[in-house]
């Protein structure tokens, strides 16, 4: 409710300052700034959506996630030979030369050498070799098959001809894609240029969610996508100049836990964990019904997700029974320290969840740091319990990566050193056969697996939402969060006609 009283207490200060556009730009607000608009060295969420717009990628997922053609389509000529043919009209860079083989070959191979330091090579190490054989196709010769290669080569095509100059692509993106960057003022405005219509589009950087609340309000930005709180998120979406969308999610929120730990490395004391969370509670309450109960790491609409599987139920006398028999009781209470970000919304969140979990018999410490802090207790390691999200997962190698035995850090993303012959077994046999349907039922089953063992308590998908002035139309959701229907967003005639009017009265001599 503080943020709430806070907000209404500034919101008198936006009545009556509503900008109508006064010229062509529409704003977008956000929460964090892209960190690289290079997408050989992209990792943040944000970057990843704003260079969808700027450069074209060879392969594209569609609704279930499955990997469908975008630049080129593609078969395999061999279990370790990929053809792909480009698809005709192939787009133009920014000089109005056309995207060819020779890119693709030139990107991946500046991602695959090691002197590049690209985060995505370890994705991408399968790949021995790179050949042209004609201009419209391009061979990726892979070390061992890899039924799920095709998901992997999604990074987005940059010139050959700059590639050979060491371009700062971060500074000067250049790509085929939708928009054109235009400039970037300061380390909070991107401005970019739809190809189509010259229409410019300004991302703008506003941390504090109220202030970008209410700049929303007064027509200083035009719309913003998630990262608010529930309670504002409630209170702008009835307000009579803005309008709410929403949209199912796939960001899978969760716990994790440190399996050498002594208590939560006990399989008792996490299904206890996951019967104490009262997550049906949380989701409408908390999150104001914006999320639904995650499984797994998929949901049931990925195809290779469980429609079988069921969360665990809240029962709080399952779960002290479940701690008795890990050897808790009234007089030995187990005690975790649950490390979260200093993010308002997040610590709220830590604070229920440690509440439920002290009502079963746990103690639960929080210690919250900013960021930088957090995160990287976690890549090392240093945690005992902690909550996060996956975002924008699609292809589910992130299984053997978070998940195999022989991926702890820094090889791979296994952060709770989790172990289980069973599981890895389960990783080999999806990722050895080339049936499609053979390979959905074995990544089921693991994920069956993963559900009794734990080494995630499941909470929630987070759906998606954004908020936007009446004088825009035309933005569509998508079920990842990217931010595609900027191809498509423009002024409603209201808005077109009030800006015209108002560039008429800025070149009348009075």
């Amino acid at each position: 409710m503080r943020i709430i009283w806070s907000f209404l207490f500034l919101i008198s200060f936006a009545w009556g300052c509503t900008e109508f556009p006064s010229e062509k730009t529409i704003r977008f607000g956000l929460a964090s700034a892209p960190t690289n608009l290079d997408p050989r060295y992209a990792t943040d969420a944000t970057s990843a959506r704003i260079n969808r717009l700027l450069y074209s990628r060879l392969v594209d997922f569609g609704e279930d996630a499955t990997p469908i053609p975008a630049l080129a389509k593609w078969e395999p000529l061999t279990p370790t030979q990929y053809r792909f043919t480009l698809i005709e009209p192939r787009p133009t860079f920014p000089d109005g030369t056309t995207l060819d083989t020779d890119d693709i070959k030139s990107t991946y191979l500046s991602v695959l050498d090691p002197k590049s330091s690209s985060p995505h090579r370890g994705l991408l190490r399968n790949i021995s070799r790179i050949e042209t054989p004609t201009e419209s196709t391009i061979d990726f010769f892979l070390t061992h098959p890899d039924p799920l290669f095709p998901g992997y080569v999604i990074i987005g095509i940059l010139p050959a001809n700059l590639i050979a100059t060491n371009h700062s692509f971060h500074d000067q993106p250049v790509g085929s894609g939708p928009f054109l960057f235009q400039q970037r003022p300061d380390d909070t405005r991107l401005i970019l240029k739809r190809r189509k219509d010259t229409q410019l589009v300004e991302f703008v950087r506003i941390p504090d969610p109220t202030v970008r609340s209410l700049k929303l309000l007064a027509g200083e930005i035009h719309l913003l996508q998630n990262d608010l709180p529930p309670e504002l998120v409630a209170y702008l979406a009835n307000q009579p100049s803005l309008s709410l969308r929403q949209q199912q999610g796939s960001n899978f929120a969760y716990l994790g836990f440190n399996h050498q730990d002594p208590v939560v490395g006990q399989g008792l004391v996490r299904k206890a964990i996951a019967h104490a969370i009262n997550r049906e509670q949380i989701i409408q309450f908390v999150l104001g019904g914006r999320a639904r109960p995650a499984q797994a790491l998929f949901p049931p609409s990925h195809w290779v997700g469980n429609p079988a599987l069921q969360a665990y139920r809240y029962d709080t006398s399952q779960a002290k029974l479940l701690l008795q028999q890990a050897g808790y009781d009234r007089n030995r209470r187990p005690t975790l320290v649950y490390k979260t970000s200093t993010d308002p919304f997040r610590l709220r969140l830590a604070t229920i969840i440690q509440d439920q979990l002290q009502q079963v018999g746990i103690n639960v410490s929080i210690h919250s740091h900013d960021w930088g802090t957090f995160y990287g207790d976690i890549k090392t390691g240093r945690f005992q319990m902690y909550s996060l999200a996956w975002v924008g997962l699609k292809t589910p190698d992130i299984f053997r990566q978070a998940f195999h035995s022989q991926f702890v850090p820094p090889k791979g993303v296994n952060r709770g050193r989790y172990t289980d012959p069973t599981t890895d077994q389960l990783i080999l046999e999806a990722e050895s056969t080339t049936d499609r349907n053979q390979q959905q039922r074995w990544y089921r089953e693991l994920q069956a697996r993963l559900l009794d063992r734990l080494p995630y308590v499941p909470l929630w998908y987070e759906d998606h939402f954004v908020l936007f002035t009446n004088m825009i139309e035309g933005y569509a959701l998508k079920a990842d969060g990217n931010y595609d229907g900027l191809a498509n967003i423009q002024w409603t005639t209201a808005a077109s006609q009030l800006s015209t009017q108002s560039q008429l009265a800025k070149h009348t001599t009075p």
